[in-house]
């Protein structure tokens, strides 16, 4: 009898918090896909080449959903979040305490606009899962502007996109885009960055359901 109490208490607070991250994580995405989309994220930079050693930006890091490995990974202090929303990174910082990660000392960046940031750093591997997506062509413009300033020489930058015609979408006040490769080539090409396509998100390990994610191309560009 008593070992059953203990197995029901223990079944109620693993899904306390399952429900508290899903809740936290519902302000980046589909909540109860947190879990992959944060597996997917870490398995694919160390796949690409990402080192203890590297100093990593994660544009967009939000409630660290796919950061927190990334600081779990990450010597101290190697990695840079970068987010808009304050308010969703206040979730972050509360999610870094209860993962008892704030030790690794992350460097978590509020901003505004990307012309305005002031950084004393370079990075080995600059980041934006589905962050890119979001962007309008005048902030693209700056994001690229942005990448290339705090990029090394031979840094590499990854970002998945929306290829296509089709007409801009909505998501939670932000613009949902489609825009041919070719934008973001002449982006690329005009702030001295090579582009490649790695392929689709699923050819890459990420399994949604969803087709409209799982399609998204990924992106991997060399400052050059």
């Amino acid at each position: 009898m008593f070992n059953n109490v203990i197995i029901i208490i223990k079944k109620s607070i693993n899904y306390f918090i399952k429900s508290r991250q899903e809740k936290r994580h519902s302000l980046v995405g589909a909540g109860n896909l947190w879990k992959m989309k944060q597996q997917f994220q870490i398995d694919f930079l160390i796949k690409q080449g990402l080192n203890k050693s590297d100093i990593l930006l994660d544009i967009g890091c939000g409630t660290l959903r796919g950061g927190l490995p990334m600081i779990s990974f990450l010597d101290v202090s190697n990695y840079y979040g970068l987010e808009v929303r304050k308010h969703v990174l206040e979730e972050g910082k509360k999610e870094l305490k209860k993962q008892k990660l704030d030790y690794k000392m992350p460097n978590l960046i509020s901003f505004i606009r990307f012309d305005e940031i002031k950084l004393d750093v370079k990075y080995d591997m600059i980041f934006a899962f589905s962050v890119l997506i979001h962007f309008n062509d005048q902030i693209a413009n700056q994001c690229f502007n942005f990448v290339s300033k705090y990029l090394k020489s031979d840094g590499v930058f990854f970002a998945n996109v929306n290829i296509g015609d089709h007409p801009d979408g909505y998501w939670e006040g932000f613009p949902v885009v489609f825009r041919k490769i070719s934008f973001y080539e002449t982006l690329a090409n005009k702030n001295g960055i090579e582009l490649e396509q790695l392929g689709s998100l699923k050819s890459l390990g990420h399994n949604s359901g969803i087709p409209g994610s799982d399609q998204q191309i990924m992106l991997k560009m060399i400052k050059i």
